[in-house]
């Protein structure tokens, strides 16, 4: 059905794909692997028509096609899932699902709602046409987004990390739903660091690396350790150890914290916290919970509306983010392309955000350009950051080498306390190994960690004590070795609390 013959693309000082070749049939599930940087994303906007190759071919069908705009490769027959749901949250389904169509269809809202319901009745997505986007869970967002291409009959499905914000069983539920549509014809492609995923629901898994296609092979002919040794062209290690640390002093302490969401109700519901010297806390929850507005609150970035946040003993409840890097408690955004950076500065002025003042002369008037450049330097070199030169775009950079900036900006402040949300989020498996083993390094130099995550996984794997947050509340705390993935999953979707912790609390008012 798809055919991706020879792709080159060039930008300014790196070449993204090298004569990369894919190929997927008719009725199969497609998984591409690839470190960040692999040039995964580069070669699935070529065939979306966001970009045009500088050399090869794109075929559907046999014959070439010239894919000069997304609306050309939809017409095509080609839709896309991208990581981040491309949904308007205040409208409904039905008008999510036509946004965008020519004709007149928007005008016939009646008509389209019984279209999508009985797309949603044949593929089993069990969808409300008039239910408001921003009501539904993240695991029935995404098969919005799935109806919106089954709307317009696309026949190749193509999902960037579609299971980055899932819950275990959101994830499972999505597999077999690509499984189905893959039986009915359609080729599916999806763009993944899920080893254990692709596993279960690949026919076939192709390898990038550094811009071409190292590897095309059946994944029931190999192994995940084989796979992560293909992706980053070495053997991988897929567990960490975490040493047996006696916590020290209390640096964080919340009680009580209550903070308001963006429609006036409360988004964190009194919660209790504490974090000690050489530990990490980590708060698992799918996105959207609280978990974002608890910590913009601990940090200084969002007022709270009750409660308190203790430093060191000291109440910081209303401190600026200033004065909170000045007590040594930093942070590491979940959004790193528009919070945690500036995308269109360099590394080097990247490096020093937050620390401006400390990279000046004449008495704070100009910057101190050797001292920035040497502080960027020592930046790239001891956290591996792969760039042309320390002037480079912090935008044009991979999502690994962005967020390994990002997170030794602010290891290099020498923090207290270190907040880090979603800090793996998208990355792929190379680089996750290297961000846990930064994580571990800061717990280890007897630092406290605030670790926010929806994956289970990394979860387990570095937090000493894990809680678990539900519409702004905790459902009880657990330990490494009782947090089985069922459990985590049940709890995270708020059908469970930890044994023994009483019934469910209600859900807040909003």
């Amino acid at each position: 059905m798809l055919e991706l013959r020879n792709i080159t693309k060039r930008f300014p000082g790196v070449i993204a794909n090298d004569r990369a070749c894919l190929t997927v049939g008719a009725g199969e599930v497609h998984a591409i692997l690839g470190e960040n940087g692999a040039g995964k994303s580069t070669l699935m906007r070529i065939l979306y028509g966001a970009y045009q190759p500088d050399e090869g071919a794109v075929l559907i069908d046999g014959e070439a096609r010239q894919l000069t705009s997304q609306r050309q490769a939809i017409a095509c027959g080609i839709g896309m899932i991208h990581q981040e749901f491309m949904l308007v949250q205040p409208m409904t389904v039905v008008e999510n699902v036509i946004l965008g169509l020519d004709g007149d269809i928007g005008l016939r809202l009646d008509e389209a709602a019984q279209r999508i319901s009985a797309l949603s009745d044949h593929h089993g997505l069990g969808i409300d046409p008039h239910a408001r986007v921003a009501d539904l869970p993240v695991g029935v967002q995404q098969r919005v987004e799935i109806l919106k291409l089954l709307f317009r009959d696309a026949r190749i499905l193509v999902l960037d990390e579609p299971t980055a914000i899932l819950t275990p069983q959101e994830a499972a539920s999505l597999l077999d739903t690509l499984r189905k549509l893959a039986l009915q014809g359609r080729a599916i492609i999806i763009v993944t660091h899920k080893l254990n995923e692709v596993m279960a629901v690949a026919d076939r898994v192709t390898i990038m690396r550094d811009g071409q296609t190292v590897r095309s092979i059946d994944p029931a002919q190999s192994n995940e350790g084989e796979l992560a040794r293909l992706m980053v062209g070495r053997p991988v290690g897929r567990t960490v150890v975490r040493p047996k640390i006696q916590p020290g002093a209390r640096i964080l302490s919340v009680n009580g914290l209550r903070v308001l969401g963006a429609t006036g109700g409360e988004a964190v519901c009194g919660v209790d916290l504490t974090v000690r010297e050489g530990e990490i806390v980590g708060i698992a929850g799918v996105e959207g919970n609280g978990q974002s507005q608890l910590v913009e609150a601990i940090t200084g970035l969002r007022r709270s509306s009750g409660g308190s946040v203790m430093m060191d003993g000291r109440n910081v409840t209303h401190a600026t983010p200033l004065e909170h890097a000045r007590r040594g408690l930093v942070y590491v955004p979940a959004d790193r392309r528009y919070v945690g950076s500036i995308a269109a500065l360099g590394i080097d002025d990247n490096a020093m955000l937050g620390r401006q003042e400390d990279f000046t002369r004449g008495w704070g008037l100009f910057r101190d350009r050797r001292r920035i450049r040497r502080h960027a330097q020592e930046l790239v070199e001891r956290f591996d950051v792969k760039t042309p030169h320390i002037r480079f775009p912090a935008g044009k950079l991979s999502g690994g080498n962005l967020q390994k900036v990002i997170m030794g900006r602010e290891i290099l402040r020498d923090p207290r306390l270190l907040v880090v949300e979603q800090p793996t989020r998208g990355l792929d498996i190379g680089a996750i190994e290297y961000m846990w083993s930064q994580l571990l390094a800061v717990r280890g130099q007897g630092k406290g960690v605030l670790l926010v995550s929806a994956e289970l996984n990394e979860i387990r794997s570095l937090a000493d004590r894990i809680l678990v947050i539900h519409r702004g509340r905790f459902l009880g705390e657990l330990t490494p070795e009782d947090a089985d993935d069922e459990l985590l999953g049940l709890m995270m979707a708020g059908m469970a609390a930890k044994p023994g912790t009483g019934p469910m609390p209600d859900r807040p008012r909003n």
